[in-house]
């Protein structure tokens, strides 16, 4: 005679692992990304300076850009470029920092920086 093995149930395999309940997904609070306050620069009297990128933390936003192939071999190329000198990163980071700089280049040059000329050309 077949003895029927017992089974864990998905629940008991996916349960939180602390003692506290874990909240539903849409009571969970939201991850704040670690900026610098504007307000904290008015109190002071301040710049609370150039925004940073977030670097290796976990990331709860997804965007997906597609590359042609030369520009993923430059990404690569900056990437062990980087490495050389003793920073190894990953393609995600190296992303984050450059877009970081544009977008700060972007706010203190407004039209005049190179990414609206670049766009303007195309």
């Amino acid at each position: 005679m077949a003895r029927r093995v017992s089974m864990p149930a998905a629940d008991d395999l996916f349960r939180p692992t602390s003692d506290a309940e874990s909240p539903a997904p849409d009571q969970r609070p939201r991850r704040v990304r670690a900026v610098a306050d504007d307000t904290a620069a008015d109190v002071v009297g301040t710049d609370p300076g150039p925004k940073r990128p977030s670097g290796r933390v976990r990331h709860d936003e997804k965007m997906t850009v597609y590359v042609t192939a030369d520009e993923l071999l430059d990404i690569e190329h900056a990437r062990l470029t980087l490495r050389r000198h003793g920073l190894a990163v990953d393609r995600g980071r190296l992303v984050r920092e450059a877009l970081a700089l544009v977008l700060a280049d972007l706010e203190t040059q407004g039209a005049d920086s190179p990414l609206v000329q670049r766009l303007l050309d195309e």
